[in-house]
């Protein structure tokens, strides 16, 4: 009987060590870079500790020509995926809704007042710091959030002691724009049209373009306009159509997925080399 005991008493261990020493292997990587897929016992067992980083996609939900209203969204949702383990950082769930009153009359379009959006993006962002992370970087996809993006960054990085980094991609890969299409590109222009078709192609709808869905847009103050009254707005006259050309789509997307991380890790690098809010 002891004996028996002796033997039972030592595969018990042997099994919790066993058991303790798989868990050990499996938390040297978290399940899911996805905080909504996350339990609050992995988050805490990663944050800060071995994650600094989290990644927030902004957008907004509005007319995009022949791709998705949602493509504000879906872009800089998609570029997270794409990037977050390179970044070791987690990403955030998405705020799929933006500020654009312009655009509100097309249907399917939904715009959030700026007395709104302003204060509900600082609470969100003050919320992820509490958690400790060091570094938010807000993936926006939209223009029209920009400014109000910008406004809370000063702010909430000294209040919170965090750095915040606001990424516009389509501003940021303007060069790669101008490598792949040999041209600028535009509001559901080429630049983005190709960056959603490399993943959702199913979700895009050339046979329902025309050229006339498109106009260049104003330059500097010379008018405007509300509703705005093209889906599809070209940066200059006569560049940025959209072509639908699936190749030049999947070159697109990883170029760009690769500057906003390259951004990214140079600006983070920057930030601890000058030891800020270390």
């Amino acid at each position: 009987m002891m004996f028996n005991r002796r033997i039972y008493s030592m595969l018990v261990a042997t099994v919790i060590v066993f058991s303790s020493l798989l868990w050990g292997q499996h938390q040297d990587a978290p399940t899911t870079r996805q905080m909504n897929l996350m339990t609050w016992k992995e988050f805490q067992n990663f944050v800060p500790e071995q994650i600094e980083t989290v990644l927030l996609p902004v957008g907004s939900i509005e007319p995009h020509g022949v791709i998705p209203n949602g493509t504000d969204n879906l872009a800089p949702e998609r570029m997270a995926q794409e990037i977050a383990h390179r970044l070791n950082a987690l990403i955030a769930p998405t705020l799929n809704y933006g500020v654009t009153p312009a655009m509100a009359a097309y249907p399917g379009a939904v715009s959030i007042s700026s007395e709104s959006y302003r204060p509900f993006v600082e609470d969100i962002v003050r919320g992820l710091a509490s958690h400790g992370f060091k570094n938010i970087i807000v993936l926006n996809g939209h223009g029209g959030n920009t400014g109000h993006l910008q406004a809370i960054v000063p702010d909430v990085s000294t209040d919170c002691r965090v750095r915040i980094l606001v990424v516009n991609w389509w501003s940021l890969t303007s060069e790669i724009t101008l490598d792949v299409f040999g041209e600028d590109g535009g509001h559901a222009g080429n630049n983005e049209t190709a960056y959603i078709q490399a993943f959702l192609p199913e979700h895009i709808h050339p046979e329902w373009y025309d050229k006339d869905m498109a106009m260049p847009n104003a330059k500097g103050s010379s008018w405007y306009a509300a509703p705005v009254p093209a889906s599809i707005g070209l940066y200059e006259a006569g560049q940025g159509y959209p072509t639908f050309d699936q190749k030049q789509a999947d070159t697109y997307f990883k170029k760009v997925n690769a500057r906003a991380a390259k951004l990214i890790e140079d600006v983070i690098h920057r930030w601890d080399r000058a030891k800020l809010y270390r």
